[in-house]
């Protein structure tokens, strides 16, 4: 059975207190440590010392995704306290400047791709260009992400072909049109299910399908990712 979690920020934002309560109360043995907001990078790195991951299987943490060019040095401070805990970093390729600082930290580092609001990331051939210069990083894949950029998934289908090996996470939900993680919709099912067949089975699944306020729960969820992964009949893979 795939590993499938969620984000902390996606089930309630800003309050991984309460996220990781909510999970471990359903069972979920899969999770990202959301600080997506660069005010949340240091309370959340603060409290790893002292914060019970025991019961999860799969940890990982997501990095920024804006910060002033001027905050990089303080951030990437932070996310080395974080990988020297053993938690992979997931990182999205345009904030990064100093290419070195970010290379440090090897295979710690799973770069994500991106959205049509960014310029980097967004097709596989980006991300080839961005391993050459990341080879030991990871790769996260955004299916929702990937999905906005080509609804037809050629692209999705491409990074997987070319970058299974690297695969370290996936992120899962429904991205509209203002690049918004929405829950699973009927359409997104479809179009994940023409690619699952490529998706390892043990790759940690990562839900940011929000339902922080209500939108949906964690078992409806984590019920139609499972359907979402679940190959269609007589689709290569």
């Amino acid at each position: 059975m795939r590993p499938i979690g969620f984000s902390t920020g996606a089930v309630a934002k800003g309050d991984f207190r309460s996220a990781l309560r909510q999970l471990r109360r359903h069972g979920v043995r899969v999770v990202e440590l959301s600080a997506l907001r660069v005010g949340e990078l240091a309370p959340l790195v603060q409290s790893l010392d002292h914060l019970d991951l025991s019961g999860f299987d799969f940890v990982s943490f997501h990095a920024p995704s804006r910060f002033p060019t001027a905050d990089e040095p303080h951030v990437i401070d932070r996310l080395r306290c974080v990988v020297t805990r053993g938690i992979p970093v997931v990182v999205h390729p345009d904030v990064i400047s100093t290419l070195e600082a970010w290379q440090s930290m090897g295979s710690s580092l799973f770069l994500e791709n991106m959205d049509k609001r960014n310029r980097v990331g967004r097709t596989a051939r980006d991300l080839k260009n961005l391993f050459e210069c990341f080879p030991a990083a990871g790769f996260c894949l955004d299916l929702g992400h990937a999905r906005q950029i080509d609804p037809t998934m050629v692209e999705a289908r491409l990074m997987l072909e070319n970058f299974r090996d690297r695969l370290r996470e996936v992120h899962l939900s429904d991205v509209n049109t203002s690049s918004r993680h929405d829950a699973l919709s009927a359409y997104a099912i479809s179009a994940f299910r023409s690619v699952a067949k490529l998706i390892p089975e043990r790759a940690p699944i990562i839900l940011e399908t929000l339902i922080d306020s209500g939108q949906s729960n964690i078992p409806k969820e984590i019920d139609r990712a499972r359907r979402a992964l679940d190959p269609v009949p007589g689709v290569a893979g």
